[in-house]
């Protein structure tokens, strides 16, 4: 099943891609965020200290030999994670996984509302390409939407807000861009794994994307469904006060610059965040 459902993201690859494509940085000493093409995953394990990891999302379709040699680069030959955990399921996110999975054959966790989206139960709605001028919105539709089908891997995370194979790491349900959307957090040093549920680059732009041009932003606004959820997901993790974060799209911002930013955008949000009309749009 997961190669006829691999195959449906390669028939619809987009040549997307940014000048930190293929660029890894070590944001903290076990929290590595690796860009493929336009979206960012993570591994969270410290090569020093462990050769155990956990990955965070499986970024886009035909992306799996490159994510593979780059946790093998980190943690040496034949690097397998412990798990893969998911913020959500947009094609983006999940492009590789099941690539992944034919090797690795380790379970995957993700919140239980994603479920009907990765069991091949439900597809996505599609892009929207009135919530901006810039070209990636306007490209949104042709994206692929369709679910995908990972049943014999796929979980739900556990209800007490724990991480399988993270420990002191807590899910966070922050949902608004897909309804079991997550972030992740961790107390001790207050990072933060934030998924789509905001961004540091304008998303809908192409020659921001490209550039990687920082910019705070809200999730990406052609593919949210839910902006009153979205806007409070936003308010949940300010109220974090985190001091580091790696978000699904953009360069990973940190302490004081992170903490002004995450404020404006809570207080700009109907501005900045929120499209003023669209699909999705109430």
């Amino acid at each position: 099943m997961e190669n006829k459902q691999d195959s449906k993201f390669e028939e619809s690859f987009l040549p997307m891609t940014s000048i930190a494509s293929g660029v890894g940085i070590a944001v903290l000493p076990d929290v590595y965020c690796f860009t493929d093409q336009i979206v960012n995953l993570v591994v969270v394990g410290n090569p020093i200290e462990t050769s155990e990891f956990v990955l965070i999302d499986t970024g886009m379709p035909k992306s799996a030999d490159e994510i593979k040699e780059m946790v093998q680069e980190r943690f040496g030959e034949d690097a397998r994670p412990k798990a893969i955990v998911l913020t959500h399921g947009h094609f983006d996110h999940v492009g590789s996984i099941a690539v992944l999975l034919e090797d690795w054959n380790v379970p995957v966790y993700t919140h239980e509302l994603e479920l009907p989206y990765l069991t091949g139960k439900k597809d996505y709605p599609p892009g929207d390409p009135n919530v901006d001028s810039g070209l990636v919105a306007r490209m949104s539709p042709m994206f692929p939407n369709h679910g995908i089908d990972i049943s014999a891997h796929v979980q739900k995370l556990p209800q007490d807000g724990t991480v399988p194979s993270m420990p002191g790491w807590k899910w966070i349900h922050t949902p608004g861009h897909t309804p079991g959307h997550i972030s992740l957090f961790r107390e001790q040093d207050s990072a933060l794994i934030a998924g789509d549920a905001f961004v540091t680059v304008k998303q809908e732009s192409l020659y921001k994307v490209m550039t990687q041009t920082q910019e705070i932003s809200g999730p990406p606004k052609y593919y949210t469904t839910d902006w009153n959820a979205a806007y409070d997901s936003v308010k949940k993790l300010e109220a974090l006060k985190p001091q580091v974060a790696i978000t699904g799209h953009g360069l990973p911002m940190s302490g004081e610059e992170l903490t002004e930013n995450l404020s404006y955008l809570v207080e700009h949000f109907a501005e900045i965040g929120r499209p003023n009309s669209g699909r999705y749009v109430n």
